[in-house]
């Protein structure tokens, strides 16, 4: 294996690991003081509004943030499968360190984390971790939905 892949694999696992720690300190924290739920932002409020509006569609929902190095090489593959499948398969980013409650809500421990859903929103797979583009297409066809 060439240095610079192992570079960009310590740089991910050291990535994933401070993702899981804040994950787990936001959790502790939240529930010794009982704070109020920390509504989402205006964007991720019309992205979902918007999800839900769209036709019955598989969706790829991605909790990842915007500061998390695994994550930040995630958002350049969801910005291109939203474009390429338009139609096909609505693709959805949550920032769990500014919406808490959706972490919960999907019960993430790690980010990135992706979830695969049918087009009756049931959840079909779930995926921790920097996960390629074509690693993305492939699960879906292994999953029996043809985009």
């Amino acid at each position: 294996m060439k240095t610079p892949a192992k570079i960009v694999i310590v740089l991910l696992v050291v990535g994933a690991a401070a993702a899981a720690i804040v994950l787990r300190d936001n959790k502790s924290r939240n529930v010794a003081n009982s704070s109020p739920p920390v509504a989402a932002t205006t964007a991720e409020s019309s992205a979902a509004a918007a999800s839900e509006a769209s036709a019955k569609l598989p969706k790829l929902l991605d909790l990842g943030a915007t500061k998390c190095i695994p994550c930040k090489m995630m958002a350049p593959i969801l910005e291109e499968l939203k474009k390429e499948y338009v139609g096909k398969m609505n693709v959805e980013f949550i920032d769990v360190w500014q919406n808490e409650d959706a972490g919960k809500k999907y019960g993430v421990e790690m980010i990135p984390t992706q979830i695969f859903f049918d087009a009756n929103g049931k959840e079909l797979f779930r995926h921790t971790g920097f996960f390629g583009k074509e690693d993305i297409l492939a699960k879906w066809k292994e999953l029996g939905v043809n985009l």
